[in-house]
């Protein structure tokens, strides 16, 4: 008993020991908290700066002498000293009385240095690197600049391209970063399989693909470069290509890329799975949504029982319908369509149900990728901004619209949660394409023995400075004895004037044309223009336009008592240079409906254009002058490529006033007109002039219609972008208020013939050959022809 009290007595006391000293530990460690945390110094000193001044480290510190700062304080110094990117070390410690900051400094890029490098220049290299001279050097920069050039020589399909990294140090805490670089070869594409494929061939296919096989021009074009984020987007166009002709189970199963190390080439090889092809079933329009009338949009709805599936369709008619309902007041209703398949019959019901959608906002809109272009062309194309009802059919119209400016290869837009429940960030993904084209043109006339070429170029940018600005300089001239042409052009457009979806812009044009030895017209003129879209599909336009023209007879053309010869230079030429200058003041209004599919190759759709012009504001000449025409694509064998086109046209003027219908005002032919016969080369003529040349006087009226063919042409690979066509034109002019003018009543001419297509990477050319059937005597022919293709 008495042991046991001595135990528990000296556990006690152990105990009660043992308690003092951890309260004696714990009052030390508060004591000591409490005057670390109201800690102060009399004085700080930097050490190891020799390029940062002292003061600088002291300004970042938020520690000041003789003001208490805690080691919260500390850490806080210490991070931002390293936030300035100006140290690579930094060490705060306290001695005394003193706080020391001791710090590493990072070494000073002095120049970046690219040696080896043939293909891609200093200037590009130089954008793809973070570091730049005079700013701080960092290892993990380097590291990742040494993969960005890497990845640069990648993307032009040089992926044996090697990259090494050094440094050459200098005095004064700089450096000099190289990058050694060595090129190799360019990987090029052999060959594009695809497996699977029923419906359409394989040169159908790899028509529809971005990514091309090599030819003798892809060092020009760059479009046979393998890279994945291309291929997956060629995947979706495949896909919608698909989709639109009825496959609507169609799937790429896999794209598989194969390197051949001893060629250095690419096979790709995709496999796909068509599925059956399908038609519209029942079509239905269903509503939750109190107040909305279904029986009020049918006709909105572009999809039609019987027709053969169109995602496209379907799509548009979602567009309409969120239009009409949106109008209504309904912003956030949502249009879902829901196709129930019919294996069987191979069907596709559609009902578009009409609900009460979540309300959602747009919070932002982040874009990536674009390097040139500018972040307001691209959010301007959208009708939503940030704070704005979310609203899908919206973000795909802005999607197309994106597309259709030609600036970009492709356009990803998605989406992700936002900083609330209700708010959706959008995220647009662009990559950028050259905007860019040079072309030329010309022609030549096989009229006896006054034959030759004529020649024209042009360079035009799409996206001038990234502004999404149309920018087209142009110069022409002839090249043979018998034509004197030359001209010179600089056209310009704002497509968002005064930031509203108006186009704004201006024509100035210099061009003197006329035949060796009997005339020459001087034309000097301009117009300012403007274009309003009225629809997606439909826009109007109006324009002021001024012009000054002058005639002068060539003195070969005059007689020995130096007046004009008439058996030389029609009356209508001399008349007009006796009136000297001739001043046109117009004003000109359009309507322009377009729904080709594809402005650079079509093959659906319809263009057409409606103009007049009325002269008499102020000039000489007082006419009112209507022209139309139009062009309808049709692809007649999805299978084959094979394309039908009909273009129809005509024109009238009448005059006004009293000064009658100068030579400049009539209307000339044209290979626009009718192929075959040369510019100003038929209709009304002078009967006096011995000589074709000089001797049309143009006319008051023509009608002219082409029907055309379009195909790919076989044994030429589709990576060189040729296509053909066989056409056959017919075309009338006539009219004349000419006292000596023949040929005045409607004559029809004629012309079968074939041409050849090439979206080369100078800009589209066409070359024509084209035989006159039906023609006037008089008429002049010009059998070949090769110019800028214009399609519309």
């Amino acid at each position: 008993m008495a042991a046991s009290s001595k135990f528990t007595g000296a556990a006690s006391a152990l105990a009660i020991s043992a308690v003092l000293i951890n309260s004696a530990a714990i009052v030390a460690t508060v004591a000591g908290t409490t005057a670390a945390q109201a800690a102060t110094v009399s004085r700080i000193d930097v050490r190891g700066n020799a390029q940062v001044d002292a003061q600088t480290v002291k300004d970042n510190l938020g520690i000041t002498p003789d003001k208490p700062f805690s080691s919260a304080d500390i850490d806080a110094a210490t991070k931002r000293l390293f936030n300035t990117g100006l140290f690579s070390d930094v060490r705060i410690t306290q001695s005394g009385c003193a706080l020391i900051v001791t710090v590493s400094e990072h070494q000073i890029v002095n120049q970046i240095i690219f040696q080896g490098n043939k293909k891609i220049k200093d200037t590009q290299l130089a954008q793809a690197v973070k570091l730049k001279p005079r700013s701080p050097f960092d290892q993990q920069t380097l590291d990742a600049d040494t993969e960005a050039v890497r990845a640069a020589y990648h993307n032009t399909g040089r992926n044996d391209a090697t990259v090494s990294s050094r440094l050459m140090n200098l005095d004064g805490g700089r450096v000099n970063v190289v990058f050694d670089i060595n090129e190799g070869d360019r990987t090029k594409i052999a060959n594009i399989v695809f497996v699977g494929n029923r419906a359409f061939n394989t040169r159908r296919l790899r028509d529809l693909m971005t990514t091309r096989r090599s030819n003798f021009l892809s060092w020009l074009t760059r479009n046979d470069v393998y890279s994945e984020e291309r291929m997956r987007a060629d995947e979706e166009i495949l896909q919608r290509f698909y989709y639109e002709h009825g496959y609507a189970d169609f799937r790429v199963i896999s794209s598989t890329a194969n390197l051949d190390a001893a060629t250095n080439e690419y096979t790709i090889t995709v496999t796909v799975d068509e599925g059956e092809k399908y038609t519209f079933g029942g079509v239905e329009i269903q509503s939750s949504v109190d107040g909305v009338d279904t029986s009020k949009l049918g006709g909105l709805v572009h999809t039609k029982e019987g027709t053969t599936y169109n995602a496209r369709e379907v799509e548009d008619s979602v567009s309409k319908l969120s239009e009409q309902v949106a109008g209504q007041g309904y912003a956030f209703a949502k249009i879902d369509p829901r196709g129930d398949r019919n294996f069987q019959n191979h069907t596709i019901s559609v009902v578009y149900n009409i609900d009460q959608g979540p309300r959602a906002y747009l919070e932002r809109i982040e874009i990536r990728g674009n390097a040139k272009t500018r972040d307001y062309v691209i959010r301007r194309e959208f009708d939503v901004s940030e704070g704005d009802a979310f609203n899908q059919v919206l973000i795909q119209r802005a999607k197309k619209r994106l597309e259709r400016l030609d600036f970009f290869q492709s356009v990803n837009i998605s989406t992700t949660p936002g900083s609330q429940p209700d708010q959706v960030v959008l995220i647009v993904d662009v990559v950028e394409k050259s905007s860019g084209d040079f072309s030329i043109g010309g022609g030549y006339t096989t009229s006896g023995d006054q034959s030759g070429p004529s020649v024209e170029g042009s360079i035009t940018e799409k996206n001038f400075l990234g502004r999404g600005q149309y920018l087209r300089l142009s110069a022409g001239t002839t090249l043979f004895n018998s034509q004197n042409y030359q001209s010179y052009a600089l056209s310009f457009t704002e497509p968002y004037f005064l930031g509203q979806r108006i186009s704004a812009g201006f024509d100035i044009y210099k061009r003197q044309s006329g035949v060796t030895d009997k005339y020459l017209t001087d034309t000097t003129g301009g117009s300012i223009r403007f274009g309003l879209p009225i629809s997606t599909d439909l826009t109007a336009g109006v324009a002021y336009n001024l012009s000054q023209q002058k005639i002068t007879i060539d003195d070969a053309a005059l007689t020995a008592s130096g007046v004009p010869d008439p058996t030389l230079v029609s009356q209508a030429y001399i008349d007009a240079a006796s009136q000297g200058t001739w001043i046109k003041s117009s004003v000109s209004w359009s309507l322009v409906y377009n729904t080709i599919d594809d402005g650079k190759n079509p093959h659906d759709g319809l263009y057409a254009k409606f103009e007049q012009e009325a002269a008499g504001l102020g000039g000489d000449a007082s006419f009112l002058k209507t022209t139309f025409k139009s062009s309808f694509y049709k692809t007649l064998s999805a299978q084959q490529d094979i394309v039908g086109l009909v273009r129809v046209g005509g024109g009238y003027i009448k005059e006004l006033g009293n000064n009658g219908l100068s030579v400049f005002d009539t209307f000339q032919s044209s290979s626009d007109m009718i192929r075959g016969f040369s510019y100003a080369g038929i209709g009304p003529r002078d009967s006096r002039v011995t000589d074709a040349d000089g001797s049309f006087v143009g006319g008051t009226t023509y009608v002219n219609a082409t029907a055309e063919t379009q195909f790919p042409v076989p044994l030429i690979p589709e990576s060189v972008g040729i296509r053909g066509a066989v056409f056959s034109d017919v075309a009338t002019l006539f009219g004349s208020d000419n006292a000596y003018a023949t040929n005045t009543d409607m004559q029809w001419r004629a012309s079968v013939g074939a041409g050849i297509m090439w979206a080369s990477p100078f800009g589209p050319l066409r070359f024509d050959y084209a035989i006159p059937v039906l023609k006037v005597d008089g008429d002049q022919v010009q059998n070949f022809s090769f110019n800028m293709s214009s399609k519309f």
